[in-house]
């Protein structure tokens, strides 16, 4: 089933601001936080080494909050980040409530990483580091709608057929006939949220479910 949303739901529920799940989603690995810091520490001790010298005294000012800026990197750069996957989705012209049901679960082997790495006999070999991914086939009374892709953790494992699904689902017409982008999704029966991306608010999304779906 597929509720259109009212005018002002969809800034509710994802806000053009990151939020504090998106901003630690957009942060990153710990090795994506080590390439920001080394960034940051770089490029501002850079610009404030230029900022003390004699050709840019006359801008020092502006030389200074450069590099503060830059120092910041490791702090802005996620929530801009963040910001720009929120208004991919914010973008659709129609966006809708969807209340299904999970009609199918398997898994997929992804390469996260790829790497050459020596052996013992000193020979260059392709190394992958994978991950395992779950998927989720959605589907209502009208059909098969899409699915669903996220890194599997042990509490998905309780993720069964026939489960009640909720989600946004984006389209640029207006009959949803051709669905672009789903959001995350709650589980309401299992109390659990699955996605690739915390776009939703979470408490703001399970509060218009109760109040749309009367559930």
């Amino acid at each position: 089933m597929l509720i259109p949303l009212r005018p002002g739901e969809l800034e509710r529920l994802i806000p053009a601001v990151a939020t504090g799940n998106q901003f630690a989603a957009a942060l990153g690995n710990p090795q994506k936080i080590l390439q920001r810091v080394m960034i940051a520490s770089i490029g501002g001790v850079i610009t404030l080494l230029i900022s003390q010298s004699q050709v840019a005294s006359r801008f020092y000012s502006l030389w200074l909050i450069v590099g503060v800026t830059i120092l910041l990197y490791v702090l802005w750069s996620p929530i801009v980040e963040a910001g720009k996957r929120n208004s991919v989705l914010r973008a659709f012209s129609s966006v809708a409530l969807f209340d299904g049901q999970i009609s199918d679960v398997f898994t997929r082997e992804r390469v996260e990483k790829r790497h050459e790495q020596a052996n013992k006999r000193g020979e260059l070999e392709l190394v992958e580091n994978r991950r395992t991914w779950m998927v989720l086939e959605l589907v209502d009374e009208d059909g098969f709608l899409g699915q669903l892709r996220f890194p599997m953790e042990k509490n998905h494992q309780r993720i069964r057929e026939g489960l009640r699904v909720r989600c946004l689902v984006f389209s640029n017409s207006r009959d949803f006939s051709n669905i672009s982008a789903l959001s995350d999704a709650w589980l309401p029966g299992q109390g659990l949220w699955v996605g690739e991306y915390p776009y939703l608010l979470r408490p703001a999304f399970e509060e218009l479910c109760n109040r749309r779906l009367n559930y």
